[in-house]
């Protein structure tokens, strides 16, 4: 069985440091580039990082993407150039980035996902169920704690899981979250 031949963006970052590991134990992907948005002057896993670039994503089968909002939406213009198939992890797109990630995805292939673990998707599907049957008798929210390393807020897990109300009322979660909602921040000390 051929290789398939992996790039993992932000490759100093928690994700792309685990990425970059998983790939290493496996005999079905071989990691042939890993980029970072500045230059690195050192290798990591035998790589020298590059920057994000024809260049760099020129071998690659599968670019794994685990940045933010504005780093994507580059590596995207780039996979479309070269037609390249692209994994997103990133979270914290505005509405029009979103937009701009679907006109993408009917060129090349994306797999775009807030949380990639198996459980988080069955609760999404679960919620979905949950609203629909509720309706809107019942108030729906979403509420969540993280470490103090966290980018992003809300996280792409919560509006996964915002997403799944909205379609299970068969509304829009834009307008049914509200700007309000999607920059609220909540603190607490424990």
């Amino acid at each position: 069985m051929k290789k398939i031949n992996l790039a993992v963006t932000g490759c100093l970052g928690r994700m792309g440091q685990q990425l970059i590991k998983s790939s290493k134990s496996t005999k079905n992907f071989k990691l042939v580039s890993i980029t970072e948005n500045r230059v690195i002057n050192k290798k990591v896993s035998g790589l020298k990082p590059q920057l994000n670039s024809e260049s760099a994503f020129k071998k690659t089968n599968i670019i794994i993407d685990f940045t933010t909002p504005k780093c994507t939406l580059e590596i995207l213009k780039i996979a479309f150039k070269l037609k390249k198939r692209v994994v997103i992890g990133t979270t914290g797109f505005s509405k029009k980035e979103e937009d701009l990630i679907k006109k993408y995805s009917k060129k090349i292939s994306i797999l775009k996902a807030g949380n990639m673990s198996l459980g988080i998707n069955l609760l999404m599907y679960l919620t979905e169920i949950a609203s629909k049957s509720l309706g809107n008798n019942f108030l729906s929210k979403v509420f969540e704690v993280h470490h103090k390393h966290k980018k992003d807020h809300p996280s792409g897990t919560a509006l996964m899981l915002g997403r799944g109300i909205a379609v299970g009322k068969k509304k829009d979660f834009y307008k049914l979250a509200g700007k309000k909602y999607l920059n609220k921040k909540k603190f607490s000390f424990q």
